[in-house]
């Protein structure tokens, strides 16, 4: 069973997923951590990010690995955290990733999370959940994570959302058939809750 969870930056997607999958004894999947990945590897290399991303070797477990190197704290840095969503919109690089997700989902139950999982990786995920909040209460909780002002938060989160949405590229919208949960209002709890009880209704 594949669990798709979906939604812009700052909405939870990565806290709520992993809550889910330790719920429902899932594999979790960040596909975030691998774009974040390969804008790293590309970084290091000086190389553009069509031409790392088919070669690297990327794990995710509790850690993140980069062809066999812990990088889960390289890869949150301010200037990955730019560059991956710039990445993210290559169609090339979009192409190798997906490619690498479905080979990864192909057996088991997964929790994944992401911009695409329920609309362009796995279109058959038996359910699919397009996680948000508005716009200011995203930018308060990224804001309190890596202890900054909400308001520059705020303005690279719009600038972030509108690329997100209108790349070329496996676009961030929701799947048809995703139930939206919109968090502005919902603790974290409750949240986990309800999708733990919207997979395990679809069983």
């Amino acid at each position: 069973m594949i669990v798709a969870i979906d939604g812009p930056a700052g909405a939870g997607k990565s806290t709520v997923a992993r809550a889910v999958a330790g719920r429902l004894g899932f594999t979790y999947l960040d596909s975030g951590a691998m774009y974040r990945a390969v804008a790293l590897a590309a970084l290091r290399a000086g190389a553009p990010p069509e031409e790392v991303a088919p070669r690297v070797r990327i794990a995710l477990g509790e850690r993140v690995l980069l062809d066999g190197e812990d990088v889960t704290a390289a890869i949150r840095a301010a200037e990955v955290s730019d560059l991956a969503s710039v990445v993210a919109a290559r169609p090339r690089v979009r192409a190798a990733l997906v490619d690498e997700q479905r080979r990864l989902m192909a057996d088991g139950d997964w929790v994944a999370e992401g911009r695409d999982i329920g609309t362009v990786v796995a279109p058959d995920a038996e359910c699919k959940v397009f996680l948000t909040a508005s716009p200011e209460a995203r930018a308060r909780r990224r804001a309190a994570q890596l202890g900054v002002d909400p308001a520059i938060v705020l303005a690279e989160q719009v600038i972030r959302d509108e690329r997100d949405a209108g790349r070329a590229a496996s676009p961030l919208r929701a799947a048809p058939d995703a139930v939206t949960v919109e968090t502005t209002q919902l603790g974290f709890d409750a949240v986990v809750d309800r999708i733990v009880a919207l997979a395990q209704s679809r069983r």
